[in-house]
Parts: C-alpha cells; sequence; structure tokens
C-alpha cells in the first residue's frame, strides 16, 4: 500500500510540473468593449474550460490592465508547440474564439513564445497582487539582450514580495521577450523598481533597445 501510494505522490508531481524546455507559450492582446465585460468573462471561460480538456494543457491566464477596462491580455501555457497547433486547429477553438468577434474592438493579436527564464509553475491567481506585463524589442540580434534579463529574473525572484518572474523569448523574432511579474502589494514593486539590480538591466538595456520598455500593470482575472 505505502509503496502504492509512494507511487501516486510521483505522478501528481510529475504532471505538476510544467517541461519548460519544451513549453509553448501563447500570449495574446484584445480590447473588447467595457461594457461587455460579462461577455468577455462568459467566453474566456469557455475556452479555458474546453482547452483544459485537450492533450498538452498546462495553464490558462487572463489579465485585466489596471485603469483600462476591457484591455487584455492571455497567456497560454501547453507541454509543446504540437499539442497548441493541434489546439490552434480545434473546431472547439474557434468556436470559442468566435464569441469575442462581436464584441471586440480589436484584433486578436496572438504571438508565439518560448522559455528562457521560467521558474517552476507560478502560484494560482490572486486578485490582491499586481501583475507587471512588458514587451521588451531589442534593436537587433546578437546582443546580450538575453543575458541581462536572465539575470534580473534571478536578482528579482529573491526580492521580498516577489511571488513570480519569468521571461519569454519570441519563438521566431529572438529579439522580442515578455515579461511576466507577479508582486504581493505595490510597496513590494516600488522596491524593486529602485534595486540596484532593475537599474544595471534598465542601463544595460538602453543602448540596445529598439523601442520604449512596453510596460503595464495588469490584475488577475477570471480565476
Amino acid at each position: 500500500m505505502r509503496h502504492v501510494f509512494c507511487i501516486l505522490i510521483s505522478a501528481i508531481a510529475l504532471a505538476a510540473q510544467t517541461p519548460t524546455e519544451t513549453a509553448f507559450y501563447a500570449v495574446a492582446y484584445v480590447d473588447v468593449m467595457p461594457a461587455s465585460k460579462a461577455a468577455e468573462m462568459a467566453a474566456f471561460k469557455q475556452y479555458r474550460d474546453a482547452s483544459a480538456k485537450e492533450d498538452g494543457y498546462v495553464r490558462f491566464e487572463l489579465f485585466e490592465q489596471v485603469g483600462r477596462p476591457g484591455h487584455v491580455a492571455v497567456i497560454e501555457t501547453w507541454a509543446n508547440q504540437k499539442a497548441f497547433d493541434t489546439h490552434q486547429a480545434s473546431p472547439q477553438t474557434k468556436e470559442s474564439r468566435s464569441k469575442l468577434d462581436p464584441i471586440r474592438l480589436s484584433d486578436y493579436d496572438q504571438r508565439p513564445y518560448k522559455s528562457l527564464a521560467v521558474a517552476s509553475a507560478p502560484p494560482a491567481s490572486n486578485d490582491r497582487a499586481i501583475y507587471v506585463i512588458t514587451h521588451v524589442d531589442i534593436g537587433g540580434q546578437g546582443t546580450n539582450a538575453a543575458d541581462l534579463l536572465k539575470r534580473l529574473a534571478e536578482a528579482s525572484r529573491k526580492e521580498d514580495g516577489n511571488m513570480r518572474f519569468d521571461v519569454l523569448q519570441h519563438a521566431m523574432r529572438a529579439n522580442h521577450f515578455t515579461v511576466i511579474e507577479m508582486w504581493q502589494n505595490q510597496k513590494a514593486l516600488d522596491a524593486h523598481a529602485g534595486a540596484s539590480h532593475t537599474r544595471q538591466y534598465r542601463d544595460g538595456l538602453a543602448p540596445i533597445s529598439g523601442s520604449p520598455l512596453d510596460e503595464r500593470l495588469y490584475k488577475a482575472v477570471l480565476p
């Protein structure tokens, strides 16, 4: 009995792990009419619940920009690109996505990403936490941007109040990155902004940046 129990625990632990080396991420942004929030949440819930039944599904996260109702960011995590491609081609994905068409104000802008500096599975969504999602655009190839971001992630995870600090790299355009942060409160985020390793990162990024940092505050929705 004890042997069976140990096998069960090991299986659960293995299933909880995300193989970040092969994981595929889809990062999307879309604007919907603020007055249609109920319909928006229903559409995304249907999409998430249908996706969760598919092979290779790992996680679905939905964030709304602070101070900008209706502007949302979607981060999907899949075991690998093959699983995501199968998901994208499924009728239920197309049906769920079509529910957004009558209420969206922009295109559903989705981009493929891979792991650059991703820790273990993030904590559950927390409506009290502060999320920061940043798009980093580098001016060209052959720079040290990846190293800068890896060092920033490693140092930031050690800060008081940090709950998550992940860096994704565009799957086809190596000079584009998405940074996902989660902080316990505003005080922790402010301390991070003034930390020496954060200033060092920004100073190193400035000469190679292709555009200003697109850094936005979000809150988690659809737990």
